[in-house]
């Protein structure tokens, strides 16, 4: 198994652990380079900055993603590790020494992380006795290593990871809220089903291709608290009109995820004329992957429970 080590400052740390998030953005302030050290289910420790040489914490990795900082704060708000949008920004300006002026959405790196854990501090771990001070963002291990062996054991020992392991492999596969099947199966929450549904749908509405980002909004098929999961296949990204619009029922896809459009905004509002016209239109921005398209079911509860005809 492999794990990555990645450096945080205390109060980014103290933060989340303070609100017990439970699921985080380990953001990173460049907003250019990729995070490929990890598979998906794969461990991710927290560590402070030096001289705090302890490992303090985790997750387990569920997708990295460039983001706008203010779509990384719409979609896990503190759980980004900061309590405002305005503080957000001002630490990554701290480290990219620019300003609101110069950037005034900085882009950040998302390391979204799943089930994270928090430890006390008579719990925190030592470093590896091969850890360098020199590192300036993280490092990886392995369990096939003596170092990330032993590392490994002692995350163990803290969280009891036998019953975290059992609890998501074992979990009802009827809840259907997790990710794809790992060693460990990161639950998906509400920030991270935004983050995968809009790039799932290459940031473009799926119904007129708007690519504004600050107007798009991940819907849910079948709601979350009507027991629809968080998954890919159960979400559409959709203009903010157009998403209002789907949630109250006046809006829908039948089976061939052919746009219908209700009788009733006419009737209920007088207008309509720029919804009408997408009336018996495909949807034009699709996933890529065949098990990402909206599933059947969802929609065919939507059109049963939600559209108003």
């Amino acid at each position: 198994m492999k794990m990555y080590v990645g450096i945080t400052d205390y109060d980014w740390f103290k933060t989340l652990k303070q609100e017990n998030c439970d699921e985080v953005n380990f953001w990173k302030p460049g907003g250019r380079t990729n995070f490929k050290a990890l598979n998906e289910g794969d461990l991710f420790l927290f560590k402070l900055h030096s001289p705090q040489d302890y490992i303090v914490g985790g997750g387990f990795f569920l997708k990295f993603s460039i983001l706008p900082s203010s779509l990384a704060w719409e979609a896990f708000g503190i759980a980004n590790g900061a309590k405002s949008l305005l503080e957000l920004n001002n630490r990554v300006y701290k480290y990219k020494k620019t300003n609101r002026l110069l950037d005034p959405d900085p882009q950040i790196g998302c390391i979204i992380l799943s089930m994270p854990f928090y430890f006390n501090e008579q719990d925190w771990i030592p470093v590896p006795q091969d850890w360098n001070r020199n590192i300036v963002q993280g490092k990886t291990y392995d369990t096939s290593e003596v170092h990330g062996l032993s590392l490994y054991k002692q995350v163990q020992d803290k969280l009891r990871m036998e019953d975290t392991m059992q609890f998501a492999i074992k979990e009802n596969a009827n809840n259907n809220r997790y990710g794809k099947e790992q060693v460990i199966k990161p639950r998906i929450g509400q920030g991270a089903f935004k983050v995968l549904i809009t790039d799932a749908y290459h940031r473009r509405c799926a119904i007129t291709g708007e690519k504004t980002l600050p107007v798009l909004e991940a819907a849910h098929i079948k709601p979350y608290s009507m027991e629809g999961p968080h998954e890919i296949n159960n979400g559409l990204l959709l203009r903010r009109d157009f998403h209002t619009l789907f949630d109250r029922g006046y809006i829908t896809l039948d089976k061939t995820l052919t746009v219908e459009v209700s009788h009733r905004i006419k009737e209920d509002f007088g207008n309509g004329k720029e919804y009408y016209a997408y009336h018996g239109s495909k949807l034009i921005i699709l996933p890529e992957r065949k098990e990402h398209l909206p599933n059947l079911k969802y929609l065919e509860w939507h059109n049963e429970n939600v559209y108003l005809g």
